[in-house]
């Protein structure tokens, strides 16, 4: 039999920053309102599209496993900020790597990185696949309206990417639950789409909406039946968790469902305050960042969650293997920046503050 295991990670973070003090400067907020409500202290805001932010980050994740890109049987991006929707982003990072093979965007918005995980698992354990790339991208600041504190300060920008590769090892991805509730699609949205008329430029002014408290009800139910759902099906018990990643959306969110599942709070890894809401990447994100710090050691049990809009919910369980640090390391990064997080915003909240007045 085969199975699916993690053996490369990478990363990438774009250089500009927005805290919460930067934000006092054209939103009625505080850093004293924000942190205690979401746990989030700053949000990285890109200068370049999601696919530069994917390519990078692919590129670290193929050094990391020791493989090329023409090795790679298959690539996954999950994004719900694709810069163009024909083609798809993930044949641009496939250009941009130099891969030949299958390449597809999905959208499952926050819980993408595990929908494209699951996906990968299966197309592994079925044989049709040895070596796939994992991609969570997203550059949400396109998508806000900086006018409305409940998004503005939320989302951040970023991606994060795994090798997913066959091996005869008993572990990886032990198993996966996905799940969608559309009832709840119009608590989460954004207009943008086919649906738009572009011939009435009020209908291009699409941005993130959302119901903050029915998103945080739905949230923990949702990644708290998926996650025992998917303990119950690999046999284990909250007891055999080492670590639990969860979607990094809301700090209160990932505290709530933790207690609810009576797992140590200590147990979960938790980064958002230093990248806000980065969506589909939030997971393969912590994931590079708990490996830079040691906290993954091999052999862990990890269970993985996530909550999006759809509604979608997504929980994973997964053994890691025997590596834990990097065959090889790329050079790859992203061109330079010559502006701060506020001037990269500066059109859009001169736009969006205005028309709020």
């Amino acid at each position: 039999m085969q199975y699916a295991t993690i053996t490369g990670w990478g990363k990438c973070v774009p250089p500009a920053i927005l805290t919460n003090h930067d934000l006092e400067t054209f939103i009625e907020t505080s850093d004293e309102w924000i942190k205690p409500r979401t746990g989030i202290s700053q949000r990285h805001i890109s200068h370049v599209n999601t696919s530069e932010l994917a390519s990078v980050a692919a590129k670290h994740a193929l050094a990391a496993a020791g493989i090329e890109a023409n090795e790679l049987d298959m690539i996954i991006l999950a994004t719900a900020t694709a810069d163009t929707l024909i083609p798809n982003i993930a044949s641009t990072v496939q250009a941009n790597i130099g891969a030949h093979c299958p390449a597809f965007d999905i959208n499952a918005a926050c819980s993408g990185f595990l929908y494209a995980l699951g996906l990968a698992d299966s197309q592994i354990k079925s044989g049709q696949s040895k070596k796939i790339l994992v991609v969570g991208a997203e550059r949400l600041s396109f998508f806000i309206d900086w006018s409305k504190r409940d998004t503005a300060v939320l989302f951040g920008d970023g991606a994060g990417a795994v090798i997913v590769e066959a091996t005869d090892t008993p572990g990886g991805v032990l198993g996966y639950e996905l799940n969608n509730d559309p009832t709840g699609r119009d608590i989460l949205k954004s207009t943008f789409g086919t649906g738009m008329n572009k011939f009435d430029p009020d209908s291009l002014n699409f941005f993130i909406e959302f119901n903050g408290q029915e998103i945080f009800k739905r949230a923990v139910a949702g990644m708290g039946k998926l996650s025992t759902k998917v303990l119950e099906k690999c046999n284990m018990s909250k007891d055999d968790i080492d670590w639990v990643i969860p979607h990094q959306a809301n700090e209160r969110i990932i505290d709530t469902l933790i207690h609810r599942m009576k797992i140590p709070k200590e147990k979960a890894i938790v980064n958002i305050a230093n990248y806000g809401n980065t969506s589909a990447a939030t997971i393969p994100i912590t994931i590079c960042d708990a490996l830079e710090q040691g906290k993954i050691k091999p052999n862990q049990i990890i269970l993985s969650c996530a909550f999006g809009a759809g509604l979608t919910s997504a929980a994973a369980l997964i053994q890691w293997g025997n590596r834990v640090t990097p065959i090889g390391t790329s050079d790859a990064k992203l061109p330079p920046c010559e502006q701060t997080g506020v001037e990269l915003v500066s059109k859009a909240v001169a736009h969006y503050c205005k028309k709020e007045a």
